[in-house]
């Protein structure tokens, strides 16, 4: 691969694939909207994800294009948050699509984010590609409305996958610290009723399968980027605390997990809905994850 193009890659996730493709990519290009030093094969563009610019120059002949572009959904709920975080990625997708469609040498494949959070709440049924069950509410609302606009797009030269990805653990961002810190100081228990279930993946597993996918030209379509064995919330605090070696974990009721979302300005859906979702299209494509299990996962994050 000689270009990869990674839109919104100034992120956690942008920073992971960056430093996984960085030796084995010719060049790097980040779009983003803050100003950050260019150095060796990673040069970083500015652009405001609404409208063409000088950006778009890198487009012509490149190999792939990922794009990560929204606002984090970690914030409280109320109208204006909510209009942020749908139009960041309807309008990115959009741009980044008819700039494609202007290209005569596209980009091979565009890989563009979704999310796991697109199926419904489940604590039996496991959601695969095409067995899962779309849910309903305003995080899926999104999900829909930005796999829409994304598929929207006839591009005969460009592959299109969709990423539905879980929560990724990982040290350099993410869900993983704020938990690991919250067993830390005692609070790890439960949170709510505990049998929700929890669908991750290792931060190096989700660059291997973003590679993975893009030397697997018969995978398009929509992808679940997650680990092969979803966990519960129960499992998952007390597995943290076995390995953090703390002989206890205050649970949190939903009464007081909604209080605390006030006070930190989230929303509880981040931790109560039960995300039950599978990697059905990886696995049968053959892709063999390094980190299948929960408590694999933990130990390589607590060892680094």
């Amino acid at each position: 691969m000689k270009t990869l193009i990674i839109a919104g890659g100034s992120g956690y996730l942008g920073k992971v694939l960056v430093n996984y493709f960085k030796d084995t990519v010719e060049h790097i290009y980040v779009l983003t909207r803050s100003q950050t030093t260019n150095h060796e094969n990673i040069s970083y563009l500015t652009w405001d994800a609404t409208t063409i610019g000088d950006w778009t120059t890198v487009f012509e002949g490149a190999d792939v294009l990922i794009n990560l572009t929204g606002k984090s959904v970690d914030c409280r709920y109320d109208q204006k948050n909510k209009d942020l975080i749908l139009s960041s990625r309807i309008d990115s997708t959009r741009i980044l699509g008819k700039v494609i469609e202007l290209c005569e040498h596209p980009p091979n494949i565009w890989l563009n984010s979704s999310t796991a959070t697109i199926y419904r709440h489940s604590l039996d049924k496991q959601m695969g590609e095409e067995t899962g069950e779309i849910g309903t509410g305003f995080s899926v609302g999104i999900a829909k409305a930005w796999e829409k606009i994304f598929f929207s797009f006839n591009l005969t030269k460009t592959r299109q996958v969709a990423l539905r990805t879980s929560i990724v653990f990982g040290n350099g961002g993410g869900a993983f610290i704020p938990i690991k810190t919250l067993a830390k100081i005692g609070f790890g228990g439960k949170q709510g009723p505990g049998n929700q279930k929890v669908s991750f993946i290792h931060e190096l597993d989700f660059a291997r399968s973003i590679q993975f996918i893009i030397e697997n030209h018969q995978i398009d379509g929509v992808i679940n980027v997650v680990s092969p064995t979803p966990t519960t919330n129960q499992v998952l605090m007390k597995e943290l605390r076995t390995q953090l070696k703390i002989p206890f974990g205050i649970p949190m009721s939903e009464t007081l997990l909604k209080f605390g979302a006030r006070l930190i300005n989230t929303e509880t859906e981040l931790i109560l809905k039960s995300r039950n979702v599978i990697p059905t299209k990886l696995k049968q494509n053959g892709f063999k994850f390094q980190y299948d299990t929960l408590k694999e996962t933990i130990e390589h994050l607590l060892e680094k």
